[in-house]
């Protein structure tokens, strides 16, 4: 099968497009024939590698996908060979403690499909059939790649761990990623207010279009949370979505007494300084969250294939240009979700 691949860390230019074996599906496993896969900012950080990271190479990546299944291994229904999916990532064992309580993303095995285990930059991907979630007929496999795993971190974590409210008001501190294209429609969804930090005006336009109630340009406003504050009457906003990092110090500000701050990542920076005056004195929680559940994942994907939840897809490139996808998604100049095409 074609396939992009790396043997050693480094920029896009360690990308390579080549053949490589089609992979072989084991037992309670299907091989999967993609038609779509999509890039997230992961992507990017297994290939640039990071201390301790440990590959089996040459290492593809791609968490996201969606094509049919082409074959099943033992104990899986033959019936479902043909069948149009799209993937969950999210690889659990499904049976120590927390995947028999349903929390599958918490599994003491859990694994990321793209990060330590072969992903979708293939024309063919072996996973769990569990993970295999049927796609209705006529759904575009581009607009369900760009939606999985973005909706379905933004659910758990805006829904299922911080259980949003209707009324409540919530801060995406960025306007034009995936997750947090995925974050803005699930709180207006969910009956929330929502404001939006951006760094330009085509960025805070797209967030507009997503349903933002109030935008605010980082690149005119750098001390952003002062502006929030005034616009909630000097209350501060209930949830703030940050998976930058490097701006929590304005986060914290932002947020009202009680507020809730709600991680996915740190697209900014792993490691940075805080005030931790504030998570007590304004009796802050800091929730963390990773992906979500099979559950989570059947329940935002329904809202997504319903056309309640839109994929914002910002461009799409060949398989074979994966260096070009790279780049442009490194740069920051993509607004919504980067998707390839595996013919």
């Amino acid at each position: 099968m074609k396939a992009v691949l790396f043997y050693r860390h480094g920029g896009p230019e360690v990308l390579e497009y080549t053949d490589c074996p089609t992979p072989q599906p084991g037992a309670s496993e299907v091989l999967v024939r993609l038609r779509a896969t999509a890039l997230n900012r992961l992507d990017v950080w297994v290939r640039n590698g990071w201390p301790g990271i440990k590959l089996a190479y040459p290492h593809i990546c791609g968490a996201d996908g969606a094509g049919e299944i082409a074959a099943v291994g033992p104990g899986v229904d033959p019936a479902r060979v043909g069948e149009r999916v799209v993937i969950n990532s999210n690889l659990s064992c499904g049976r120590c403690l927390y995947c028999l309580a349903g929390l599958d993303n918490r599994c003491e095995q859990w694994e990321l499909l793209g990060e330590t285990r072969n992903g979708t930059y293939a024309e063919y991907v072996v996973i769990p059939a569990v993970n295999a979630y049927p796609l209705p007929a006529g759904f575009d496999e581009h607009a369900a790649a760009a939606a999985a795993l973005v909706f379905h971190t933004a659910w758990h974590s805006l829904i299922t761990r911080a259980n949003l409210r209707p009324g409540e008001s919530v801060l995406v501190v960025g306007a034009s990623g995936g997750v947090n294209t995925a974050a803005i429609q699930i709180a207006k969804l969910a009956g929330a207010t929502v404001y939006v930090i951006g760094s330009s005006p085509q960025k805070l336009e797209l967030a507009k279009s997503l349903g933002a109630d109030y935008l605010i340009d980082r690149s005119q406003e750098p001390d952003w949370h002062k502006v929030v504050y005034q616009m909630t009457g000097r209350r501060g906003v209930d949830v703030v979505v940050d998976n930058v990092g490097t701006t929590f110090p304005q986060s914290f500000r932002a947020a009202r007494k009680g507020g809730r701050i709600l991680t996915v990542g740190n697209t900014g920076g792993a490691k940075f300084e805080i005030d931790n005056r504030f998570i007590f004195g304004k009796h802050l929680s800091i929730i963390g969250s990773t992906m979500g559940t099979h559950a989570d994942f059947a329940a935002v994907m329904e809202l997504v294939f319903k056309g309640a939840l839109k994929p914002v897809i910002d461009r799409t490139y060949p398989l074979s240009e994966a260096r070009l996808a790279h780049q442009r998604l490194e740069a920051g100049e993509q607004m919504g979700k980067i998707t390839l095409q595996i013919e």
